[in-house]
């Protein structure tokens, strides 16, 4: 963990480290950019051939992969099918996921604190103020909530981790459908600004009475309290692979053009509110084929051996049928 810790300080994974060659480039999203991590690392002892990958967010990984400046882009924000014919890519799931709400309160552990979709709408609306608010109190009776202002933490970059955020905040909350929306980025009412998952952690981290949203591998690898939610079942959940997994047992991968298919708010007693899954996007005709193939290799590699690791940072591989559907994608769309 100190390997990843000391990359995402420096914000991206660079080229010169000795673990990532420059043989497959990337740039995009950071929701999943700790699993990456973890299998360019394996791939790289065991093929010799390297990834550099920059965490740079879902929307400048989305324009680079337009400008053919990297081999793929990677967001959490998938883009529809027109958008994809309009630029030429294929588009996939690599990995599932949750976001979590964290927070900097004293005295409280990870999993005590126990929001719901309206009431964190309504903190990032700016209508709860100080974490003593009724509402909260409500969800909270038995927990001793400071008479304190809420110091709320936001992205400040294009995210793909932002647009399932509010995603899910505008299913739960018709003022924020109506006022804010879902978007990779968005007219924040409140909040202070941090660039990627690593910065909002960090923020949240280094800040007294904050609270932000980031991919749950950040909230546990930075020791970060995180909350508990109310799902769409109306019963409280936490954050687990077991919660994660039951979200996503509903999606239908098969039917959806481009895999649009977007986790959010899904039924279910036991399912986590605000799961995502990150996607790839390469360019059906590649300007490099050769680095095409390449990297095609890795996320085939990637499927076959790197569930074990997605697992050990609470990730959600794909199920086989899946990826049986989407290496067909790639034999029928991808020119390499």
């Amino acid at each position: 963990m100190k390997f990843l810790k000391a990359i995402v300080a420096a914000g991206l994974v660079a080229a010169s480290t000795s673990a990532f060659a420059a043989d497959i480039t990337g740039a995009g999203a950071t929701f999943p950019f700790p699993v990456y991590s973890k299998w360019a690392d394996a791939y790289k002892k065991e093929t010799g051939n390297g990834l550099n990958y920059q965490s740079i967010g879902s929307g400048a990984g989305i324009k680079q992969i337009q400008a053919k400046t990297v081999t793929f882009g990677a967001t959490d924000a998938p883009l529809k099918a027109e958008q994809l014919e309009k630029d030429g890519l294929a588009q996939w799931p690599m990995v599932m996921g949750a976001i979590v709400p964290v927070v900097n309160l004293e005295g409280i552990k990870s999993g005590e604190l126990v929001l719901s979709g309206e009431v964190l709408a309504d903190i990032y609306l700016g209508k709860i103020k100080k974490w003593d608010d009724a509402a909260i109190a409500k969800l909270n009776s038995k927990l001793k909530l400071p008479s304190a202002d809420i110091t709320v933490v936001r992205r400040s970059d294009g995210s793909g981790t932002t647009f399932n955020f509010t995603d899910y905040l505008s299913k739960a909350s018709a003022d924020w459908k109506t006022k804010v929306g879902t978007g990779t980025a968005v007219e924040w009412p409140v909040g202070v600004g941090a660039k990627g998952n690593e910065g909002v952690a960090g923020n949240v981290g280094q800040t007294k009475n904050a609270i932000g949203y980031v991919e749950y591998a950040y909230a546990k690898q930075n020791k970060l309290t995180y909350a508990g939610m109310i799902n769409k079942a109306g019963k409280s959940v936490q954050p687990t692979v077991a919660s994660f997994q039951a979200a996503a047992a509903n999606a239908d991968w098969a039917k959806a053009p481009g895999y649009y298919v977007i986790l959010t708010d899904q039924p279910g007693d036991a399912s986590w509110p605000i799961t995502a899954a990150t996607f790839i996007l390469m360019h059906k005709v590649p300007t490099d084929k050769a680095a095409s193939a390449e990297a095609l290799k890795f996320f085939k590699w990637s499927f076959e051996k790197g569930g074990k690791a997605a697992e050990e940072l609470d990730y959600i591989p794909m199920p086989d049928s899946v990826v049986k559907l989407i290496e067909k994608t790639w034999s029928a769309d991808i020119k390499s």
